[in-house]
């Protein structure tokens, strides 16, 4: 997750003494009433929406240096003072995920969907994490929600991601169409990419593979599996050279991963 600046104690401070009366404790007039009485309904869920949205900062503030502990603990905070708040359910359901306590990440995802139904995010998210956890059939239902928002910025990355699971469920027919209709969002999509060439592969279209592979390649970002395709795509299409070309990559730029120590072992059993 993209680590986010540290707010201002300044700002949190000012946040927070609005909503010290949250729990209705406050009594700093002499009058028996909270000193917040006073104060427009709608001023006070801002200030409460305010400090939710402060301390999930924080949170993933706390997240990006490892400490999931504080994290939770600044997220549970935030659910305090405003439990609608979409954002910190997903935030906490990350946190929840990475300390394996599947139940309550998977309750926090479905808030977020629940509290914001038409937006792509948090449905891409639930999807994401249905997927994961071996409820494919259900995260696809999630994905097509998160690229039906038409103001979601990434409806490539919910393509991509149904088309994973799609092949994860063994549809590779419904793969295909959802990484193509991936590319179709952002050309320059390498996820997406790599994955159509993995499946025109296995379909025995190597030709129509290679394009994709090349495509992937062509935003110089390789790695060993991309690396390892290409040589099996151009050794199935008898190009020698392009195949050992690839072969060379892959040993000079990841000699340790399992794609070169397969090469190596095959080379070496012929």
């Amino acid at each position: 997750m993209r680590r986010k600046p540290l707010l201002g104690v300044g700002l949190l401070s000012l946040v927070l003494a609005g909503c010290v009366t949250v729990n209705g404790s406050g009594d700093n007039n002499g009058s028996g009433q909270s000193s917040t009485a006073n104060i427009p309904a709608t001023s006070k869920v801002d200030q409460r929406q305010d400090a939710a949205r402060i301390h999930t900062e924080l949170a993933q503030h706390y997240m990006a240096d490892g400490d999931l502990q504080d994290a939770l603990a600044k997220l549970q905070l935030a659910l305090k003072f405003d439990p609608n708040y979409a954002p910190a359910h997903t935030v906490i359901a990350v946190v929840y995920e990475k300390i394996n306590n599947l139940p309550e990440a998977e309750a926090h995802y479905r808030k977020a969907v629940a509290l914001e139904p038409t937006k792509g995010a948090p449905n891409n998210n639930l999807g994401q994490f249905l997927c994961r956890t071996g409820k494919v059939q259900e995260s696809i239902g999630y994905f097509r929600k998160a690229v039906a928002d038409p103001f979601y910025a990434t409806p490539d990355v919910a393509y991509t991601n149904a088309g994973i699971c799609q092949l994860r469920a063994n549809d590779t027919a419904g793969a295909e169409t959802s990484f193509r209709d991936a590319i179709a969002r952002n050309p320059v999509n390498g996820d997406a990419l790599f994955h159509l060439a993995e499946v025109l592969y296995r379909q025995g279209d190597a030709f129509r593979a290679r394009a994709f592979i090349q495509r992937f390649d062509a935003l110089g970002q390789p790695n060993a599996a991309a690396l390892k395709l290409g040589y099996d795509i151009e050794s199935r299409l008898g190009n020698t050279d392009a195949a050992q070309t690839y072969l060379r990559r892959l040993q000079s730029q990841f000699p340790d991963s399992e794609q070169a120590r397969a090469l190596k072992t095959t080379a070496s059993s012929q």
